[in-house]
Order: C-alpha cells, then structure tokens, then sequence
C-alpha cells in the first residue's frame, strides 16, 4: 500500500508540496552537515573520501556537495547548492577539488594533523577513520 489518492481535488496544491519537499532536503542538508563538522573537528580535514566505510553516507554527501558546486558555478540552474551553503563549507576548510593539491603534500599534512591530534604516528595500514592516510603511511614505511 501507497496511499494513492483517486480523488485528487481535495490534494495539496504544488507549491505546498514543493515547500515541504524543500524544507526536508535543508533538514537533511543541515545533519549532513552536522556531520561533517563532527569529522572535520575530529580529524582536523574534510577531505572524506567517497567510499567511506566508517559513513557511506557521508561520503557521498560530500561527493554530492562537490558535484554540486561545479554545477552552481556554472549557472546551472539545477543546482541545489546555495550561497550560505557553499559559506559554511568553507568555514570548515572543505576542499571543493581535492585533486588540485599534490597528494603526497596533502597526506603529510594530514599525518601532521593526526600527530598534532594524537601524539604519535602509528597508523594502521587498514585505518578506518582515513584508509588513504593508512596506506599512505604503510607506503612510506
């Protein structure tokens, strides 16, 4: 069961229900969000990777944000991402290209970061919270 409506003229008139559907994705924008901010104070970066494992979700909301953004940029229309969104992904240091930075520069800040953090360097090769910083480091071993 549905709940399909046979009689539609009693139904909600579209702009409601694009009100509702509107304040539903910012909701769920906004624990996204949440989030990521969670992360970034934990790990002191927002560069999640898409794949994961620890919060599939997570990763593809970021992945969506990026995408998102490229489309904004170019005056899609379609875009969901707003001004005050890309503001508070900044605000968090989110990198909308993460590939623009060197990747051995950017795994040396993040071990940086994680020593600053932690007070050591012992990374796991199979690291859950960053798998590509574990690799990175087993690499360098």
């Amino acid at each position: 069961k549905v709940g399909f409506e046979w009689e539609c003229h009693n139904s909600q008139p579209w702009d409601k229900i694009y009100e509702e559907l509107e304040c539903h994705n910012s909701q769920s924008w906004d624990r996204s969000y949440k989030k990521l901010v969670s992360f970034v104070n934990e790990l002191g970066h927002a560069r999640i990777p898409i794949k994961f494992s620890l919060n599939p979700s997570l990763g593809n909301w970021v992945n969506a944000q990026r995408q998102s953004y490229k489309q904004y940029l170019k005056g899609n229309t379609s875009s969901n991402m707003t001004g005050n969104q890309i503001k508070l992904l900044n605000k968090v240091g989110f990198e909308w290209e993460c590939h623009k930075s060197k990747p051995w520069d950017r795994s040396y800040k993040e071990l940086v970061s994680f020593v600053r953090d932690f007070g050591h360097a012992r990374i796991p090769l199979k690291f859950p919270l960053n798998p590509s910083l574990g690799a990175w480091v087993h690499t360098q071993r």
